[in-house]
């Protein structure tokens, strides 16, 4: 299949003049409004955000839906990645480092206040604050002032005008306009500092949707959302608002697609991949998205720490692993077995990097790397478990996995199942893992980055499991400093070799997004994400 790739091409910044990113209209005819009931309400698929509804806290993709629909940023992503102007009139610099923003006129959060420069910088600064504890903060590293171990005012943030702020970076980078349609960059309202707490559970955005009323979040279970009538970004709604059903089994959301009572889902469980598309012909989407997915082994368990016997049954592990009949049998071809940490969506995928063939079933080298690792350390009897959230649909795959491991080292090996994945994350925030655990990605915005940096920088939001390699963070830093986007393609690809070696997430495979709608909805369109483009989508 050939596969678009986008990203940083389009922000590289030329030899001589400013880089001036400036939103832009068409001549001609205004376009014709789709059909639909303006105000019919589009009932989707989603979980139960792991936190409040804060910004720079929401990290995990339940929560993520929500927020994107609450709030706006200064630019959005359309379904192929490109960025478009939302709240940003124009993003400009002289040298990639130095960049001004302008606000449109006229933007308000749903409480009537305007959205204004310090709307940014306030949030901004409330992100990056080391007692904060934001699971985004890391988002921050790179304007001047940001500091992972002590409270520390980003500032590189300098409020011009009430529509101006100038954001200082501690070096070029080229590509960050395309950071910043991803949810920690979002804006807040003055009322968000008087209690942050209750503002993330009933919060007050600038976005396409808002609450339907203040109890409009009922926990574990649903949330409803409303056009907000005051929005005339980019994402202009076409439908009255969104009901997002938290299942907790894929299977249940797609009886209910199946029965008429779900309009669209995102995510088509292992029992139907055989079918769907059959049975929801052009309603079904079977396509190549910004998702990865791989499970890790925690550094600070007996038998898997930083050391040579760690690397060695890291290794065992993944040779021991058959992904190309796990991706044939289970997933029907919905999976593509990954050659790198990244995705194929993404500018600078790659299937030819050093090291790579430990990414390739291999059952003799898998048992004879297991078996040095017996030498330093015999691994007794101890039974290998793989966490997984059962509310995710990763059953099936988790069994396969923890089957082909069993059989080819002879150890038991067997999944872990949590109810939820705020259950399983929070075990993972507090090293409370017994074993392995599942450890997916999906894209936050259209980066090679942000594949490579959330993850497995030292401290950041999502390592989770401790990782930390000075030769891969230096390799990261030029990559993001470099003059070209070939150069830093380069680096971030060198950046990967290490994690190879070191295998602080032993990748398994590249989802593309199967979803479906029902007869009671058109114009669906699934992002370079895997979420659906919600406003574009008509009912009635």
């Amino acid at each position: 299949m050939k596969i678009k790739r986008y990203g940083v091409a389009a922000f590289a910044l030329a030899a001589a003049g400013a880089l001036v990113l400036t939103g832009c209209t068409t001549g001609g005819a205004e376009p014709t409004a789709p059909a639909g009931d303006p105000e019919a309400i589009i009932t989707t698929n989603g979980s139960e955000p792991q936190n409040p509804l804060i910004p720079t806290n929401t990290t995990e993709t339940g929560g993520g839906k929500i927020v994107t629909s609450l709030f706006a940023g200064l630019v959005s992503y359309d379904a192929e990645g490109a960025i478009e102007f939302d709240v940003a009139e124009s993003i400009e610099s002289e040298d990639s480092q130095h960049w001004t923003v302008t606000l449109k006129e006229g933007q308000t959060f749903t409480d009537g206040t305007p959205v204004t420069a310090d709307s940014f910088v306030d949030a901004w600064n409330y992100g990056a604050l080391y007692s904060n504890a934001q699971s985004a903060s890391y988002f921050f590293d790179n304007i001047e002032g940001f500091s992972y171990t002590e409270d520390s005012e980003l500032t590189g943030l300098n409020v011009v005008d009430e529509r101006t702020f100038t954001v200082d970076l501690v070096a070029p980078e080229a590509d960050w306009p395309l950071r910043l349609g991803y949810t920690a960059y979002f804006p807040l309202p003055e009322v968000a500092f008087e209690d942050i707490e209750a503002f993330g559970q009933n919060p007050v955005g600038n976005g396409p949707y808002m609450f339907a009323a203040e109890d409009a979040w009922t926990h574990e279970e649903k949330i409803d959302l409303v056009k907000n009538p005051d929005y005339d970004g980019v994402r202009t709604p076409v439908n009255g608002g969104l009901t997002i059903v938290f299942y907790t089994s894929q299977d249940t959301a797609y009886a209910d697609l199946q029965a008429g009572n779900l309009d669209v889902l995102d995510a088509v469980p292992d029992s139907a991949l055989a079918t769907f598309e059959e049975e929801f012909g052009d309603r079904a989407v079977n396509q190549p998205a910004a998702i990865f997915q791989g499970f890790n082994m925690p550094f600070y368990l007996e038998h898997w720490g930083d050391d040579e016997e760690g690397d060695l049954r890291r290794a065992a592990l993944s040779m021991a692993i058959n992904r190309d009949e796990i991706t044939d049998v289970i997933f029907q071809g919905t999976r593509q077995p990954a050659s790198d940490y990244t995705s194929p969506v993404i500018a600078g995928w790659t299937d030819s990097l050093e090291g790579a063939e430990v990414l390739e079933y291999n059952p003799e080298e898998a048992q004879a790397k297991w078996a040095e690792a017996e030498a330093i350390a015999p691994y007794g009897d101890t039974v290998l478990d793989i966490a997984y959230n059962a509310d995710g649909g990763h059953q099936a795959w988790v069994d396969a996995v923890a089957n082909s491991i069993a059989n080819t080292l002879g150890i038991e090996a067997v999944g872990k199942p949590y109810p939820t994945f705020a259950a399983s994350l929070d075990d993972r925030e507090n090293e409370k893992l017994t074993g392995g655990v599942r450890a997916g990605w999906q894209g936050d915005y259209p980066s090679m980055y942000n594949f490579l940096a959330p993850l497995y920088r030292t401290g950041a939001g999502s390592n989770y499991e401790g990782y930390s390699s000075e030769e891969f963070e230096k390799l990261l830093d030029d990559g993001a400093q470099a003059s070209s986007v070939e150069d830093a393609t380069a680096l971030w690809q060198q950046a990967q070799e290490v994690l190879l070696t070191d295998l602080p997430t032993i990748p398994l495979w590249y989802s593309n997004v199967t979803g479906a709608s029902a007869d009671t909805v058109d114009n669906v369109v699934f992002g370079w994400d895997s979420v659906p483009l919600y406003t574009e989508i008509t009912k009635g």
